[in-house]
């Protein structure tokens, strides 16, 4: 007897494991961040699944994972609207932007310089260890913290839309740098323009038929639950922990995708 009819000719041990995955990604996003480092590798073990159903339908599932998360970041930290909604609006249409473009090109044209700039990312966060442990605002108020916040939004949005794993990372990281967060008020900000990151992708892949719905729905209810229990968790135990997290989802992504760029691209060379 099939136990999961609902999921057709997918093997039961694999809607087991992507469902796992995606409540491992929802906690993982919410506390840093970089969930689809767990994601979107499970989606693509389903058999027949093309990348652009896999990144849609990643997609479907982290909008519940992080809609739950900036609700509970919101709640309990508050974070100022004034900067993530302006923020959030233009990464939407960064991310419906980078969604376009993720049908054309592939995604090993970006990989070498994502990890460029995760190593730097993490080279930044070891060397600067009081970096996020306090507000430190930079152009506060005025017409440049909004124009920067924009070109953040925009490229990282752009980024989420063509690529996806490790857009809160980088959110959070530019955040911090850039303008002068702590890390628990990034990672709220990070959240809300996540969301519309998100929202965007879908806007485009919706209506061309790439989310494998019935997947997707069971996924992103267990990336809610995920999101719930992550963002409880990082609000709870406050920046350093929150920084330590931050650094080791920051070295996985170096290592999966460095290794995507190896097989890629070098493995052949040598092979040759």
């Amino acid at each position: 007897m099939d136990l999961l009819p609902f999921f057709g000719d997918i093997a039961p041990g694999v809607v087991i494991l992507v469902i796992v995955a995606a409540f491992a990604a929802g906690w993982i996003d919410a506390v840093v961040g970089g969930g689809g480092l767990l994601q979107l590798p499970a989606l693509l073990l389903v058999p027949g699944i093309t990348p652009v159903e896999a990144l849609a339908t990643n997609k479907t599932a982290s909008i519940f994972g992080t809609t739950t998360s900036a609700l509970t970041w919101y709640r309990r930290v508050k974070p100022d609207l004034r900067t993530a909604l302006p923020m959030a609006g233009i990464a939407f249409v960064g991310s419906y932007g980078g969604a376009n473009l993720a049908a054309l090109l592939p995604s090993s044209v970006f990989k070498p310089v994502i990890v460029v700039a995760l190593v730097v990312v993490a080279v930044v966060t070891v060397a600067r260890p009081a970096l996020g442990s306090v507000v430190s605002l930079r152009h506060e108020g005025s017409r440049r913290h909004h124009v920067i916040a924009g070109a953040l939004g925009v490229a990282i949005g752009f980024y989420d839309g063509l690529i996806g794993p490790g857009t809160g990372t980088f959110l959070i990281m530019t955040l911090i740098t850039a303008l002068g967060y702590d890390f628990l008020q990034a990672s709220a900000k990070a959240k809300i323009v996540n969301v519309a990151t998100n929202a965007g992708a879908l806007l485009f892949f919706v209506p061309q038929g790439h989310v494998l719905w019935v997947l997707g729905l069971a996924m992103g209810a267990a990336n809610t639950l995920g999101g719930w229990l992550g963002s409880r968790t990082a609000v709870a135990r406050g920046n350093r922990f929150i920084r330590i997290a931050f650094l080791v989802v920051v070295a996985a992504l170096i290592i999966k995708v460095g290794h995507d760029v190896w097989v890629e691209n070098l493995e052949p060379l040598f092979a040759s």
